[in-house]
Order: C-alpha cells, then structure tokens, then sequence
C-alpha cells in the first residue's frame, strides 16, 4: 500500500523546544528553573509606518524577543525576511540563549527583525526602515540592556543606522557612552576589525578541530554550501585556504555545481552585483535543487535558513560532517536520520558562534575605549572557540552523546547554576 502521509514541517520553535526537552531530561534540571527557561521573558512586537520613494506610506511589523537574561544583557541579530514572524523569533532568541551560555559569554539571549524581503526596497527606503524600526524599539534595546547585531539580510550598513538612529534618542553628553547598543557595525563606525568573518571562520575552525580529533585534515576534502551569504562565504573562504575544495554551492535563486571545484572568491565577485545571487554563475553547472543534498562530499554546510535539513531529505546525505552555520537547518527528524546513518552534526550553537564571540569583543572594544588589530581579534576568537569545543568534545565522551546534546548539557548547566546560585527573586 503506497503511504500518501503527507510530512508535516517541523516548527524551529518546536525544534528548540524538542532540543530544550531532552536535555533538561537527561541533567534532571530543576523542575522550577525549567518553567522559566521554557519560556520568553519579553515578546515585543511593533508596527511603525514608513514613507516610501513614491511617497506612499507602508506600515511595517517588527519583532524582538528577549528569552533570558541571567547571564547578562540580551544578544542576538535582527533578520529581514519574509519568514520573520515571532514563533522563529522566540526560537532564535532561545538559541541565543544556549550559544552565548555555551560560549562562555556574559550574554543572555534575544532575537527579531522584519517581515519583509528587503529585495523590493531601495537602500534609501530600507535606511527608512531601519531607522524606524530602531526608534520603535526605544528602550526595548540599549548597550546595558539589549544588544542587536546582523543576521539573515541585514549588515554592518544596517547596524550604522540603528546605532545612529539610537544615539540620536540619547543626551549629547552621554552619546559616546552607547556606541556599543549594537554590535557588526562598520570598522569606521565603532566596528571591530574581524567581526565581519568571524562567524564563517568559526564553521571553518569547528571543521577543522572534528576532523583533527579524527587525525585527518582537511586537504582535499570536498563540501558543499547552502547560502552564500556572509557565513558561507567566509566559511568557504577559510576552508579552501585550508586544502578543501567546494563543490556545489545553493541559494534562494539557484543550484550550482562543479566537480573540479569552485573558485570561491571568483563566485563572490559575481555576486556583488547581484544582490547575492549565485544564478548565472559561469565557473560551474546549475543543477536541480534537489540535487544539493545528495551530492557526494564529505562536508555540508547549511549556512542559509532553519529547517532546511529533513524527513524529506536527510537520508539522500552522503557527508560524514554537518556543520551547521545557520541557526537550526536540521529538524528533529532529519537529525535522527543523519544520527542514525552516522552523520557528525556540529550544532549551531558552537559552530556558528564565532559571531557573537566577535560581537562580544566588539562590545567590550566600544566600552572600554580601546581599538584592537585583526590580527589580535582573530587570535582572541580561535583561543575561545578551541577552549569551548574541547569542552564539548569532553562532554561528548564522558557521557557517550551527540555533538548537539552535549552542547545543549553544557550550555543549560551554566544557566541553571547561575539561578540555583542567585535564587528567584522575590
């Protein structure tokens, strides 16, 4: 009998939720603590209107959701794209919370954005917006408090206007006091040199450290990329550097593909002027996108948006390594096939925190009045991601789990211990 059961996708709230549920089970988390880290402590939603180049006015909706701040002030990107709604920013945000406290950072967890496809704007409408969006916030985000940083469609650009728009809310006197509200700002406007590849380079050091305590290297291994944006450009970057050799590359607009290998700074002069598109891209062949998954290689990267590695797909996966550089790619169901056929997940939560290791130097850079090298900030984030993944490959061993399980034990231990040192106020 043909089974005509139609496969219902998987929520990423539902996958944080899954992930959260199953390690507080097996570290037996204080059942107290456990309603409170279950859910948000702020969901704020705003509508604000924007005028647009044509002179008509267009009413935009804005998220940001704080999960947990016991650990310190509230971290985490603002996206723009049309899936932001706040079920993926209660996710996001939770994630947040895991990857900072996993980490080691002083950061609590938060996340949001726009419901837009900033594709239909010019860049002065998309100025508009963001300093419109930043104003509805108002205190909801402060260096102190809440501290946003780029994500899916947004960049340093956007972040010079949110912390230009927000500076302008704040006393004359007191201005240079909050350079720090957001963090990936452009080198010339507070930024800090290395954050812009920071992410990306931590995908490319988490391979490499998996592999090395496997003693192999990673000459000639060959990987595949979903998403060509900021991650996975630089995570390509650092990969072919390093020997390995990128194959196939896919994004929202197409699939592309080359035996021989792809020239990864060759792809990304294409798509400069394209506004990231890989389509037309003359130094590979377009294949099907259904294709990407199954193609021979040793690496995946989804580096593009969540729930992208499932039921439907994960068993056509041929790599022994999937790093995650997007935040949630693989569902609960696609996890336990890619467990199951003896796939190495490295999870979103160390292998793409290299990010908010650089936001978090670039936060301390801006308050303490201090300009550190490229040199200096790269060696700063190699030292802590290496410190934090022997922590996970340890946790891996004495408890006999998976890559994400152990992270996940780690990360909710430190926050448990943080409340179980603090009490509940009052």
């Amino acid at each position: 009998m043909i089974n005509t059961k139609k496969v219902i996708k998987q929520s990423m709230y539902e996958t944080v939720m899954n992930q959260f549920n199953n390690t507080a089970d097996i570290i037996d988390l204080n059942p107290n603590i456990r309603k409170i880290l279950g859910i948000t402590n702020n969901e704020i939603i705003v509508h604000f209107p924007v005028k647009m180049d044509n002179g008509k006015v267009e009413v935009f909706t804005g998220y940001r959701v704080q999960h947990n701040n016991a650990l310190g002030p509230y971290k985490g990107g603002l996206r723009y794209h049309d899936t932001v709604d706040i079920d993926a920013a209660k996710a996001l945000a939770m994630w947040m919370t895991w990857k900072t406290s996993l980490a080691g950072l002083p950061f609590g967890g938060a996340k949001g954005g726009i419901q837009i496809d900033p594709r239909n704007y010019s860049d002065s409408e998309l100025e508009r917006i963001t300093r419109r969006f930043t104003y509805a916030l108002g205190e909801n985000i402060g260096p102190e408090h809440d501290i946003p940083a780029p994500d899916v469609n947004t960049n340093p650009q956007t972040m010079a206007w949110i912390v230009d728009t927000y500076m302008s809310t704040i006393s004359s006197s007191e201005r240079s006091h909050n350079q720090h509200v957001v963090t990936g700002k452009p080198v010339g406007a507070g930024g800090l040199e290395g954050r812009d590849r920071a992410t990306g380079f931590g995908v490319y050091l988490s391979i490499k450290l998996l592999l090395e305590t496997e003693q192999q290297d990673l000459k000639d291994k060959r990987f595949i990329v979903q998403g060509f944006g900021n991650v996975g450009y630089w995570a390509s970057h650092f990969l072919s550097q390093d020997g390995a050799k990128l194959i196939a590359v896919q994004d929202a607009h197409a699939t592309v593909y080359s035996e021989n290998g792809i020239d990864t700074e060759a792809l990304a002069q294409h798509c400069e002027p394209r506004k990231g598109s890989i389509k037309g891209f003359d130094g590979a062949t377009e294949i099907d996108a259904d294709e990407f998954f199954g193609l021979d290689c040793d690496i995946v990267i989804p580096a593009a948006l969540g729930n992208q590695i499932t039921a439907e797909n994960a068993f056509k996966i041929k790599a022994s390594i999937v790093a995650e550089g997007a935040n949630g790619p693989t569902d609960k169901e696609g996890e336990q096939i890619l467990l199951r056929n003896g796939v190495k997940i490295i999870p979103d939560i160390f292998c793409n925190s290299g990010g908010v290791i650089g936001s978090y130097f670039e936060w301390l850079q801006n308050r303490n009045g201090e300009l550190w090298q490229l040199d200096e900030v790269m060696a700063k984030i190699q030292k802590k991601l290496t410190e934090n993944f022997h922590k996970i490959h340890n946790e891996v061993n004495k408890r006999e789990v998976d890559w994400r399980t152990a992270a996940f034990i780690l990360a909710i231990s430190r926050v448990e211990t943080a409340y179980k040192q603090r009490g509940i106020f009052p």
